[in-house]
């Protein structure tokens, strides 16, 4: 519970400005004229591939450099073409804001109408829509009009967000934490398991837990509806478990071993979202 309570603070007491660590997206890059490196100031020599670049935030430095360059990238909004598909804490960082704001756009417009929709997350709304409001996203960010005027299926927004979280590059639940979450769940010791989870949840980094947490207390709210949705912590496990967690190594089998674990961990971060965020 401490270790929780510090982490909180340390996420809210930094409103305006989220500083959660990002390594820089380095790739080789061909200079064109003179160029000096933004890390050590020196030249940088030769006619091709002198260098690196960040591709999210534009700094220039020498190959050797970029093992020293410390996790301070800022990315500039410019750069960043897109909101799905799109790294996580790279995004919250474009955005500055505490969580990616597809997140909050989806789960305010879901709770304002969706929350005792017969099956909310688990009926699928039409594909295309979907599409349409990733577009929206993509092309307009936090200005996305997904009001119930142009979108009135609530269930075209909770799979908009469903379709966000399983297109990130790295899970909310990261590739890094997958095997400890999967070993944490096999624990039969109830309290124990909690302890476990919990353990592992301080291992994420800043902006994929704050996601996480806050997903968490909005699908709590859906099971206070259950009577009117049908959906309570197992049914929406078994829903966001595949979507919110994948094995780092594509295989099928691993998938289908794992997945009566992914559905259990979601399940237990819902029900028990006070104690563990």
């Amino acid at each position: 519970q401490i270790s929780s309570l510090v982490r909180r603070a340390a996420l809210t007491q930094n409103d305006n400005h989220f500083n959660y660590e990002k390594a820089h997206n380095f790739k080789v890059h061909t200079f064109r004229g003179p160029h000096w490196c933004e890390y050590c100031a020196n030249f940088m020599w030769g006619l091709i591939a002198q260098g690196v670049r960040c591709s999210d935030c534009g700094l220039n430095v020498h190959k050797q450099c970029s093992k020293y360059v410390p996790n301070d990238c800022q990315p500039d909004l410019k750069r960043i073409k897109r909101v799905y598909c799109c790294d996580l804490t790279t995004l919250v960082k474009a955005h500055n804001t505490q969580r990616p704001m597809v997140v909050d756009s989806c789960i305010r417009e879901i709770e304002a109408r969706g929350l005792k929709s017969e099956g909310l997350y688990r009926v699928s709304g039409f594909t295309e829509h979907i599409e349409d409001v990733k577009m929206a996203f993509d092309r307009d960010g936090d200005k996305a009009d997904i009001s119930a005027s142009i979108y009135p299926d609530i269930n075209i927004i909770a799979g908009a967000l469903k379709l966000y979280f399983r297109d990130l590059p790295i899970p909310v639940i990261t590739y890094d934490t997958y095997s400890k979450f999967i070993e944490a769940a096999k624990i039969s010791n109830p309290d124990e398991r909690l302890e476990a989870i919990h353990e592992v949840l301080m291992l994420l980094p800043a902006a994929h837990y704050e996601t996480l947490r806050y997903l968490m207390i909005h699908l709590k709210k859906v099971t206070l509806h259950e009577k009117e949705n049908f959906m309570n912590a197992e049914n929406l496990g078994i829903v966001f478990g595949p979507t919110l967690m994948r094995p780092p190594e594509d295989s099928t089998l691993a998938t289908l071993n794992d997945m009566r674990y992914q559905k259990l961990i979601v399940q237990i971060l819902i029900e028990n979202e006070d104690v563990l965020f």
